[in-house]
C-alpha cells in the first residue's frame, strides 16, 4: 500500500512538471501570430508595428501577446481575437470600449480615460487613468470598483 501511495506521488510530480514546463511563454516571428491578431494591430494601431510576440501554450491551447513600437500590450486568445489591451498612460481606441462603459466612465469620472481594458469570463475590467480599476458584466453594468 505505501509503495502504491509513493508510486501514485511520484506520478503525479512527473505529470505537473511536464504540463508545468510545456505552459511556457517564447518569442515567436511576427508572421506566427493568428491572421486576426495581425489584422488587429494593423486597423487599431495604423503606424505603428510590433516589437515582439510571445506564445503562451497552455495544456489545451494557446495565447499570444504582442508589444507595439508605441509600448502598447494586447492579449490575444488562440484565434487572434483581443482579450485585453493596455495601452499604459494613454486612452485605449474608443471603439474598442463598449458604450455603456464609455458612457458610465463619462458620466462619473469627467476628465479621465480607459487605459486597459481587459474582456474577463462574465463582463470586463477597465483601469482609468486615475489607476481606479472597474469591473463591469457583460452588459455593461458596473458591478464593483478597486482603488
Amino acid at each position: 500500500m505505501k509503495k502504491q501511495v509513493l508510486f501514485l506521488a511520484a506520478l503525479m510530480c512527473m505529470m505537473a512538471h511536464s504540463v508545468s514546463s510545456f505552459a511556457d511563454d517564447r518569442v515567436i516571428p511576427v508572421d506566427q501570430l493568428p491572421e486576426a491578431a495581425k489584422k488587429f494591430v494593423e486597423a487599431t494601431f495604423p503606424g505603428h508595428t510590433i516589437s515582439y510576440a510571445t506564445v503562451d501554450m497552455d495544456f489545451l491551447s494557446k495565447s499570444y501577446e504582442v508589444r507595439l513600437d508605441n509600448g502598447v500590450e494586447i492579449d490575444f486568445d488562440n484565434g487572434g481575437t483581443w482579450d485585453k489591451v493596455d495601452c499604459h498612460f494613454n486612452a485605449v481606441p474608443a471603439h474598442l470600449v463598449p458604450a455603456t462603459i464609455a458612457e458610465y466612465v463619462k458620466t462619473h469620472f469627467p476628465g479621465t480615460q480607459v487605459v486597459k481594458i481587459d474582456k474577463e469570463r462574465r463582463g470586463f475590467e477597465v483601469e482609468l487613468s486615475n489607476d481606479i480599476d472597474l469591473h463591469f458584466n457583460s452588459n455593461g453594468k458596473l458591478l464593483h470598483i478597486d482603488d
